[in-house]
């Protein structure tokens, strides 16, 4: 039976926690002692270095191609400016677009974890006319949007003191521990969902 990825294993796991941990990690240390453009090329060579990494072990490139990405844009904007902490510009951007995406999808009764699933799924969203199931996935969207909201109240309010060291703190401590909390509840939403749906059927039959 072929092994089927958990979103656990997609993302990378621990090793892929402590990699995507690594450029930020180093742009603060090399600022330090070099100054911001050497520190921005280190960042870059050590988002390069863990692309190649997982690649020479034949591990899931997806993670470290989205982060080696990030690290560009992100080191192309703190170049641009000349500001260590513009750095996690692109990240400030993402979380207020993301939690804003979140927010209207739950108001136009079209709430992204639950169209997300459906897309994944190849499936209608027959939801929609469930009330049970919208009210799940409209709970499940609130709750990512929270997540967004916070990493940017709490990023913007560091970016804003210029707090570079604990602005690399803060990206990587609420990091798993959040999602985690918001992939119990999308899970929720998602099982039982799909538990309406066969019910719902056998009812139909």
């Amino acid at each position: 039976m072929q092994h089927e990825t958990t979103l656990w294993e997609r993302t990378g796991g621990i090793p892929g926690l402590i990699q995507s941990s690594l450029p930020p990690v180093v742009l603060v240390l090399a600022n330090s002692w070099w100054g911001l453009y050497p520190a921005i090329a280190a960042a870059a060579g050590a988002g390069a270095a863990v692309l190649l990494y997982r690649w020479s072990r034949k591990q899931q490139l997806r993670p470290a191609l989205g982060g080696f990405v990030g690290v560009a844009v992100a080191g192309f904007l703190a170049a641009r400016s000349g500001e260590a902490r513009d750095f996690f510009l692109a990240d400030l951007w993402w979380y207020a677009v993301a939690a804003l995406l979140c927010a209207i999808s739950v108001l136009v009764r079209r709430p992204l974890v639950g169209v997300v699933w459906s897309v994944m799924q190849g499936k209608p969203l027959w939801w929609r006319h469930d009330r049970v199931s919208l009210h799940r996935y409209d709970i499940a969207t609130a709750v990512v949007a929270a997540v967004f909201t916070a990493r940017f109240l709490v990023l913007h309010r560091l970016y804003e003191h210029n707090e570079v060291g604990w602005m690399t703190f803060s990206k990587i401590a609420m990091n798993y521990p959040l999602w985690a909390a918001a992939l119990l509840v999308v899970v929720w939403a998602v099982r039982r969902s799909d538990s309406r749906l066969s019910y719902c059927t056998r009812e139909a039959a």
